[in-house]
């Protein structure tokens, strides 16, 4: 089973979206979490090592994310995703779900 782990900034909106849209997978786990200090679940390095592929929405948090942690050999995926929708907004899924397609 493959780990995956979505990060966003605060953690309320597009990553945890994403980790539902892996709820019950047969192949792939997933967790989300932020970057900021607000965040309802902040990132750690932890999370991070326990991660086989690592979905950032946008390119500020791969460069926070290369900055205050160890990211090793992990594959990094920016999905290019701003922050512009609710929880389970239906764009964003639909975003989530076209951007995703290979692991869903």
């Amino acid at each position: 089973m493959s780990i995956l782990l979505f990060i966003c900034s605060k953690n309320q909106w597009r990553s945890p979206t994403a980790e539902l849209l892996f709820r019950n997978h047969p192949v792939h786990q997933a967790y989300s979490a932020g970057t900021s200090d607000k965040a309802r679940i902040r990132i750690n390095q932890k999370m991070i090592d326990r991660a086989d592929i690592i979905f950032v929405m946008e390119r500020k948090h791969q460069q926070l994310l290369k900055q205050r942690f160890d990211i090793g050999d992990r594959q990094l995926v920016i999905l290019d995703i701003e922050d512009n929708y609710q929880f389970n907004d239906p764009e964003l899924v639909a975003i989530l779900e076209e951007a995703l397609k290979g692991y869903l």
